[in-house]
């Protein structure tokens, strides 16, 4: 029994929509949100990414396009809980890591409710953490938000 690995990472701009709100692991963090084709959240498209690497299935953009105007405005946690089904008819779902990069806002007051959110649609145990990127590059600059992740898968 092989444990496989995967790592997912995305990254958005923020909009300038003012109707737009920022959502992170299907948490409405109350912020201005990310420009982007579904609901730009950047938590849940790299945990798909991680999960579909680490099976071996592709990326999130083969399966669900970005020019399909199906998926427009989609909640990305609909989505991560296809990509789940997908995965885990091969492979058990040990956790799942994520690191989200941004300067603000805290993500401290939602990540109980982000991880909480995350493992139930993952059915496993999900960390998520806040980095800064210290006042560098476009992230450090306040004009994005990116996040990586990386999953444990186990063969079935």
């Amino acid at each position: 029994m092989n444990p496989r690995v995967g790592l997912g990472f995305d990254i958005h701009p923020f909009s300038d929509d003012p109707a737009r709100r920022l959502v992170l692991a299907g948490v409405d963090l109350g912020a201005p949100g990310l420009s982007g084709h579904s609901d730009a959240d950047v938590v849940a498209h790299a945990v798909a990414d991680a999960l579909l690497g680490a099976a071996g299935m592709g990326d999130i953009g083969e399966h669900f396009p970005d020019d399909d105007p199906a998926y427009a405005g989609i909640d990305s946690m609909e989505l991560l809980g296809r990509v789940v089904l997908t995965v885990s008819s091969h492979h058990e779902i040990a956790n799942v890591d994520v690191s989200v990069v941004l300067e603000a806002p805290k993500l401290a007051p939602h990540r109980e409710e982000m991880q909480r959110r995350l493992g139930e649609i993952v059915g496993a145990p999900v960390s998520v953490k806040a980095k800064r990127a210290e006042s560098l590059g476009a992230l450090g600059r306040r004009e994005g938000i990116a996040c990586f992740a990386v999953a444990l898968l186990v063969p079935r």
